[in-house]
């Protein structure tokens, strides 16, 4: 069964809440069931076979295609340096990968934080958006990631904020656990 839509959507998970890239995977399970071709394109994460990633494991059994383009947390080492070269490679694929019409969705994840360090030109980016997305093949985008620039979220068609009251990761030192974090 081959998914279709009648318009293409832009998506976009953001705020400082728990929960962006699980609505996002959310996503991808959902188009799953409906015979979707689905692309993870994860940005600044370290690998998710090195994180033993659960959302990893679970979709890319299930057919997702899963790309990375992150070496982790900015402030560890040179991954401010290696995660900006990162973010403007994986740019560079996702709009091949767009432009290709060989998928349905395609999740951005944690792509907000390439446009807020300035690893990538949000208006460049949300104008080569805005002039593709009518296009045939232009399949739904989920991005996610904290601190959504205003042009992002003007140009999506949807925008959830993830709000935070409170977070157990907060709370005595505790380490982040496979099932709730990865």
């Amino acid at each position: 069964m081959q998914a279709t839509h009648d318009s293409s959507l832009i998506l976009v998970y953001t705020g400082d809440g728990k929960g962006k890239t699980c609505a996002a995977m959310g996503q991808v399970a959902r188009a799953l069931g409906h015979g979707a071709r689905c692309l993870v394109a994860q940005f600044i994460k370290q690998d998710p076979q090195k994180l033993d990633s659960g959302e990893y494991r679970s979709l890319v059994k299930l057919g997702v295609t899963w790309k990375q383009f992150g070496s982790g947390f900015t402030w560890e080492g040179e991954n401010d340096k290696l995660n900006a070269q990162l973010a403007k490679q994986g740019w560079e694929q996702v709009k091949r990968w767009i432009s290709s019409a060989s998928y349905d969705l395609i999740v951005l994840d944690e792509f907000t934080y390439t446009l807020s360090l300035g690893y990538l030109d949000t208006e460049e980016i949300c104008t080569w958006l805005s002039d593709h997305k009518a296009k045939e093949g232009f399949p739904h985008l989920v991005i996610t990631g904290r601190d959504a620039p205003s042009r992002l979220i003007a140009l999506a068609d949807m925008v959830s904020e993830l709000g935070c009251i409170k977070h157990h990761l907060a709370k005595d030192g505790r380490k982040a656990q496979a099932m709730i974090e990865y």
